[in-house]
């Protein structure tokens, strides 16, 4: 792997210590140490990101903005190489930011507060860029949370894929077929003006926030699937991965629960700094963003299940299907406390707990 080329040409000298770098499964990362300075070098997925040059661009304007209109924003910039590029090719593309000092991510969100810290910075991120000219952010991932397509593809599932998986899944095929009208409401938002484009993260997993050493959030990172996108993605995948205490992959489905102080600390962080820029009709949806999440990754793992595992892999046999299980009966729950959660009054400044405070 030619790491020592591609940091010669960012002005690299050959004095190094590298090793590898964080818990993400998608792009090679290394910590660099060059004397008393620390960097993050990454290798780009091209076979998840099939135009490097996309994210690079989509970064560079997003930093330009930032960095013009809100100086103060820790917004990590990449280093310029010395042809002036923020990516280089040598078999793959690279490119390297400076490591923030002082700062640390979370692979697993313990508690409210630190829910409530990702979630303000999310919604941070998105708020800032509301000026933004959407129209000159590019997609880095077509149709990445497209719920129609994702529904479309599971019924072709149903009529080409493995007739002995369809059958051995057939009374969770029938649920998730029973909830066909989280699709039809995706649709209706899509075709609706009171819905807005909007620079979106799209994966809003804790591990993707920077905290300070008092557990405070600092900033966003991992800006390779930001894109325009709907604030259901980014509010739906919080909720998916952080409401229950157990992910994706838990067997035993008794442990999936909704913890509704975790509901509340993520619409409440998010709502905080978006609520001047969402529309009414979008402050109305918030319950709606994390069925909408956790039904399209039920699809997704069933849909892969019955095509054999193409996509996602297996580790052991029919994982896709306890994925896909897993993730219907977190939806269940939610859907359960429907009434409960919807009731949070998170415009109502007087009724929010003291989560960001301390």
């Amino acid at each position: 792997m030619p790491i020592h080329a591609i940091l010669k040409s960012f002005g690299f000298d050959e004095n190094n210590v590298i090793e590898s770098f964080g818990s993400g499964l998608i792009n090679h990362t290394w910590k660099i140490t060059n004397g008393s300075n620390n960097y993050i070098l990454q290798k780009i997925n091209h076979h998840v990101f099939k135009n490097p040059e996309a994210i690079d661009a989509n970064i560079n304007f997003i930093g330009a903005y930032l960095i013009g209109n809100y100086p103060h924003y820790k917004f990590v910039k990449p280093l310029s190489s010395a042809n002036n590029r923020t990516i280089e090719y040598k078999d793959g593309y690279f490119r390297i930011f400076p490591f923030i000092e002082n700062s640390h991510s979370k692979d697993i969100v313990e508690t409210p507060e630190q829910a409530y810290e990702a979630a303000s910075q999310f919604g941070k991120f998105t708020s800032l860029l509301s000026g933004i000219d959407i129209r000159e952010l590019q997609t880095t991932i077509p149709d990445f949370h497209n719920l129609s397509l994702r529904y479309t593809q599971f019924l072709h599932a149903l009529e080409n894929g493995s007739q002995q998986r369809i059958k051995k899944a057939a009374s969770l095929i029938e649920k998730v077929k029973s909830h066909e009208g989280i699709v039809s409401l995706y649709e209706r938002i899509t075709g609706s003006n009171d819905f807005k484009l909007r620079v979106t993260h799209h994966d809003t997993k804790i591990s993707n926030v920077l905290f300070d050493d008092n557990d405070k959030g600092l900033c966003v990172i991992d800006l390779d699937t930001v894109m325009p996108g709907y604030f259901i993605s980014d509010v739906g995948d919080m909720m998916r991965t952080y409401l229950s205490p157990v992910s994706e992959e838990e067997k035993d489905f008794s442990k999936i629960v909704i913890r509704d102080e975790f509901y509340r600390a993520v619409v409440q962080g998010y709502y905080e700094e978006m609520k001047d820029v969402l529309t009414e009709t979008e402050k109305t949806h918030f319950f709606y963003a994390g069925t909408f999440i956790i039904y399209m990754q039920a699809l997704r793992f069933l849909t892969d299940y019955i095509n054999d595992d193409v996509y996602y892999g297996e580790k052991y046999p029919e994982q896709n299907l306890v994925r896909a299980g897993n993730q219907f009966e977190l939806l269940q729950r939610l859907l359960e406390k429907k009434e409960k959660l919807e009731g949070i009054l998170y415009c109502d400044q007087t009724a929010q707990n003291s989560l960001h405070k301390g």
